[in-house]
């Protein structure tokens, strides 16, 4: 049997020192003892901008600071030139756009070719691609007309790969004005030059450079290949902004969506706050331009077929930092947001936040139909905050599935006060939280065996095994972690009456920029590559059913005895079975599957799908992006009996068609 599944999954050697053998498992599955219906929404993404997850990741801009608007004004930029005099390169503070009110001056006299140049570092390099056109742009206005302007991309020992002249044509007022260039060489870590010559004066403002390889080819749009690896998903939800980016390391840092709206160069940029969050990881270069707004975070939720969930601050910075809050009689503001952001996501376009989506290109709404009230709050501060929100929200919105943190840990004085209180609420859907180690997954899988089915949903909201303590840079994305979280996604399945929605968390990392580890996907300028708990994730989520069925071996649920966990759905309009289940051993172990409720199981329409890998301790990696893959296999049917055998510590998915 174990050479037949060896054969059935091609190329996968286990390289396990020696096979040993256990006792066949024996399951019993029962198609038409139906436990309840699955979300199908259930497995999801959550986003937040860290770890460069936005600027200088899905969002595809390659100039960092190219509006001046950094603490230091000219971070991310290096002046360079024979002919680099005071008085040259000024920074201008003007009073005619609050949102970005600097922009450069220069001033050049006689200038020629390599005399005053700036020189943009991009995030961590730019990687640049041979044969790709890019598309420069910029704001300007000729004071005194007579510069021009060329413009260069740079290899990482500043050789030239790609040129273009860019001359302003218009005389007067503020112009946007676009020219295209094309690398002649891929690198990852490129940088930009643009130039000044002639005589005269021109302040400009906005220097953009993007790949016209953007998902769906859109102008000043997002990275396609971190794009689709979200498709490749199929989440059923997408969590957005955050996250700690939400509270803000104080209210006025905190994520405010009308600034993220309307015209880009309109936007006002913000640090981020993980700019300063961790000592070990600081990035002082870390801002938020909103390139990545809220307008696009919903079209990237409808690109991908995903249900849009934004997460809206309830009136707390983050408890962790400063604790600040707004006075309650001062709430009405923010709870203002929250209903203007369902009349932007849903409104007619003859209401006024509903004209705005539309002018900026969406007259269809988005369909929202939840909505994130806070973020890791707690306490009494953040229930009676709650309370207003909701009676605001549902007395307007009485649709709208409202989601309520129980804040940071999933267990704790903390979490049974919220708990409580929330259940008192009658909550929609409690957001609870896991940053633990893989032990701590496997010893829950358990975990919502008893809650209320009559109760508020859950949703896993963020989730991720840590291979060290959480927060630590020592942190990896290795299979130790994936399998304990696949045996606990295995408990969320069996209860998906009770747990409505899950993602792991956090979403995307620079290889060069990250400030949290682990994460799972992780990106450098011109590779992504999904980590072994990607995979689990994914396969959770492409296999998923309508209606849980029990799987049982002895008469008990497959929840650890002998090492196996499991869960099993079906698809019932397409009579289609499919059982997940993790072998938690290093031994391999013959099975079988005896199908109760069905006819007959079509033999030529069952597959297996195995993910796993020789060693606990594997991740993957730029260079071998799928050391730990899923692969297909085969397996046997005799009757209504399913044989197979399951690998050393590994997730497989059984699929099969029958016929009831």
């Amino acid at each position: 049997m174990i050479k037949k599944i060896l054969a059935g999954i091609g190329t996968l050697i286990f390289c396990f020192t020696e096979f040993t053998w256990a006792q066949p498992g024996h399951f019993m599955v029962d198609v038409k003892e139906v436990k309840g219906k699955i979300n199908p929404e259930m497995w999801g993404v959550f986003f937040e901008d860290i770890n460069m997850g936005a600027d200088g990741g899905i969002y595809a801009e390659l100039i960092k600071n190219r509006s001046f608007e950094f603490y230091k004004p000219l971070m991310g930029w290096v002046k360079e030139g024979t002919g680099i005099k005071e008085g040259n390169l000024l920074i201008i503070n003007r009073n005619d756009n609050e949102s970005n009110p600097r922009f450069l001056r220069v001033n050049t006299a006689g200038a020629t070719k390599g005399a005053v140049t700036l020189v943009n570092e991009g995030f961590r390099g730019m990687g640049l691609k041979k044969g790709l056109k890019y598309t420069f742009s910029a704001m300007y206005k000729q004071v005194s007309p007579g510069v021009n302007i060329y413009l260069e991309l740079l290899d990482d020992k500043k050789n030239v790969i790609g040129t273009s002249n860019f001359t302003p044509q218009q005389t007067s007022g503020w112009y946007k004005q676009t020219v295209e260039m094309t690398s002649t060489a891929t690198v990852q870590k490129g940088k930009f030059r643009i130039g000044f010559t002639g005589t005269g004066t021109i302040d400009i403002d906005m220097i953009s450079l993007f790949p016209q390889d953007t998902w769906k080819n859109r102008p000043g749009g997002l990275r396609a290949d971190m794009v689709q690896k979200l498709a490749d998903m199929q989440p059923g939800f997408i969590r957005f902004p955050g996250g700690c980016i939400v509270e803000g390391h104080e209210l006025e840092t905190r994520y405010q969506w009308k600034k993220t709206i309307g015209p880009v160069e309109e936007r006002e940029l913000m640090i981020n706050r993980w700019n300063t969050e961790f000592a070990h990881r600081p990035t002082p270069d870390y801002y938020q331009t909103f390139g990545l707004g809220f307008f696009e975070y919903f079209q990237l939720a409808e690109d991908i077929g995903a249900a849009p969930l934004p997460i809206l601050n309830c009136g707390m910075a983050c408890q962790y930092n400063t604790a600040e809050l707004v006075a309650l009689e001062d709430i009405g503001p923010y709870i203002q947001d929250a209903l203007d952001l369902v009349e932007f996501a849903n409104g007619s376009t003859t209401t006024h936040w509903g004209k705005i989506r539309s002018d900026m290109g969406h007259p269809a709404p988005f369909n929202l139909k939840m909505l994130g009230v806070g973020n890791e709050n707690w306490g009494p501060q953040y229930v009676e905050r709650l309370k207003l929100f909701e009676k605001a929200i549902k007395a307007k919105y009485p649709e709208i599935k409202l989601v309520y943190s129980s804040g940071t840990d999933p267990d704790g004085e903390r979490f049974q006060y919220l708990d409580n209180e929330l259940r008192r609420l009658k909550a929609d859907i409690i957001d609870e939280h896991y940053y633990r180690p893989p032990e701590w997954f496997i010893k829950n899988v358990n975990r919502y065996n008893n809650y209320d089915r009559s109760g508020p949903k859950i949703f896993a909201g963020e989730y991720a095994a840590q291979s060290d303590k959480t927060a630590s840079a020592g942190n990896r994305n290795n299979w130790k972690t994936a399998i304990a979280e696949a045996a606990f996604l295995t408990g969320l399945e069996r209860n998906a009456d009770v747990v409505h929605m899950a993602s792991y968390a956090p979403l995307f990392a620079h290889v060069d920029g990250w400030q949290w580890t682990p994460d799972l996907i992780w990106v450098d300028n011109l590779n992504v590559y999904g980590t072994p708990n990607y995979y689990v994730q994914q396969l959770f989520s492409l296999n998923k059913g309508t209606h849980i069925v029990p799987i049982v071996s002895d008469n008990e649920i497959v929840d650890g005895k002998s090492d196996f966990f499991a869960s099993a759905v079906i698809n019932d309009a397409g009579n289609e079975l499919i059982i997940k289940i993790v072998n938690y051993n290093a031994t391999a172990r013959e099975v079988v599957f005896d199908i109760k409720g069905v006819k007959t199981i079509a033999k030529n329409e069952a597959s297996a799908t195995v993910l796993t890998t020789n060693d606990l301790n594997n991740i993957n990696s730029v260079a071998h992006p799928k050391e730990v893959a899923p692969v297909n296999g085969i397996i046997d049917i005799k009757g209504k009996k399913i044989n197979t055998t399951l690998v050393p510590y590994s997730l497989t998915v059984i699929k099969c068609k029958y016929n009831k």
